[in-house]
C-alpha cells in the first residue's frame, strides 16, 4: 500500500470543512495532508501512529495533528471481519493554517492560536477538561452554519491554545517526504503490524523495503528517528497492553503471543516503554 498525500476537496462554499465518519474501519494507510485536522474518536479502538508515537486510541480521545505529520488510526483486527455491529466512528475537521486570510495568524490577539498550530506539527492529544469542553463544541459544530461555524471553531482552537492539558506526541521535526522512501516506510509499517507476533529478522524487514540492511537502518532512523527494533517493541507492548486490559490470559502467555521468547526480555522492554510491569499495569488498570 502506497502512502497517500490527501488532498481534500475544496468546498468553495466554506472555509474548512467538518464531518461525521462512520465507518467499518478507519483509513489504515499512513497518510499525510496539508490541513491540519481536529479528530475525536467516538467509536473504535486500535493503534495510533503520529509521527514517530505509537500508542492505543480509543473512544473519547481527541486529537490536533498538524500540517504534513503523518499519522494513522489503525483499528483492532476485530474492525476487518465486516461485523456490522462493530463499527468505528470519528468527527473530523479540516483546515489550512490560512484559511481565514494571510495575515489572520499574525494578528497580536492570535499569538496563542499561532503557537498551538506550531506545537501541533508534532501531534498533541487533548486531555481532562480541555477535551470535554472542545468536544461539545465539535457536536455544535457538526450543525452550525455560516458565520456560526467560524466561531465555533475558532472558540474550539482558543480554548486549546490556553490549556495544559495537551501531550505532545511526536518529536518536534518529523520530514516526511512524497516520494519512494515514503512508500518503502509505509510498506515495513504494514508489514510489522501484520507480522510483530513473529520473529522479524533485520534482513527480512530490508527485503520489504527492497533495500540491503544497512541502508534500510539508515533510512528507518532518519525518518522515524529510532531504530526498528525500537519501533518493534513499541507495537508489540502496545499490543501486550491490549491483551493485559481485555484478555484473562495469564501474562506469560500474552508475552508469547505479543513475540517474545523470552520473559525476562518481555519485562524489561514492558517497563522501559511503559513504566510498569505488566502485572503493575494490568492491577492499575483494573483498579
Amino acid at each position: 500500500m502506497k502512502p497517500k498525500l490527501l488532498k481534500m476537496s475544496r468546498d468553495i462554499l466554506n472555509s474548512f470543512s467538518i464531518r461525521q465518519d462512520k465507518v467499518p474501519y478507519f483509513l489504515k494507510s499512513w497518510h499525510y495532508h496539508s490541513e491540519i485536522e481536529l479528530v475525536r474518536i467516538e467509536k473504535g479502538k486500535g493503534t495510533q501512529f503520529v509521527g514517530n508515537n505509537i500508542y492505543r486510541f480509543e473512544e473519547g480521545d481527541l486529537f490536533l495533528i498538524g500540517s504534513n505529520l503523518p499519522h494513522c488510526w489503525r483499528c483492532d483486527e476485530i474492525y476487518y471481519k465486516n461485523n456490522p455491529e462493530v463499527l468505528a466512528e470519528a468527527k473530523v475537521v479540516h483546515f489550512l493554517e490560512n484559511c481565514w486570510g494571510e495575515q489572520f495568524l499574525d494578528l497580536p490577539e492570535n499569538k496563542n492560536l499561532k503557537n498551538l498550530l506550531i506545537e501541533a506539527r508534532a501531534g498533541l492529544k487533548i486531555l481532562g477538561k480541555t477535551n470535554i469542553e472542545v468536544s461539545k463544541i465539535l457536536e455544535k459544530l457538526i450543525h452550525a452554519k455560516n458565520t456560526t461555524r467560524i466561531i465555533l471553531i475558532l472558540q474550539a482552537l482558543d480554548i486549546l491554545s490556553q490549556s495544559n492539558e495537551i501531550e505532545i506526541l511526536s518529536s518536534p521535526v518529523f520530514n516526511y517526504n512524497e516520494d519512494i522512501q515514503a512508500q518503502k516506510i509505509n510498506d515495513v509499517f504494514n508489514f510489522t503490524m501484520i507480522n510483530f507476533y513473529r520473529k522479524i529478522t533485520l534482513e527480512e524487514v530490508a527485503e520489504v523495503a527492497n533495500i540491503s540492511p544497512t541502508a534500510f537502518c539508515r533510512l528507518f532512523k532518519s525518518v522515524t528517528k529510532k531504530t526498528y527494533s525500537q519501533f518493534l517493541n513499541e507495537v508489540r507492548i502496545r499490543q501486550a497492553c491490549k491483551l493485559l486490559i481485555e484478555d484473562k490470559k495469564n501474562i506469560n502467555y500474552i508475552c508469547h503471543e505479543t513475540g517474545y521468547n523470552n520473559f525476562s526480555n518481555f519485562n524489561a522492554r514492558f517497563k522501559e516503554i511503559t513504566g510498569k510491569s505488566p502485572l503493575q499495569y494490568r492491577k492499575t488498570f483494573l483498579h
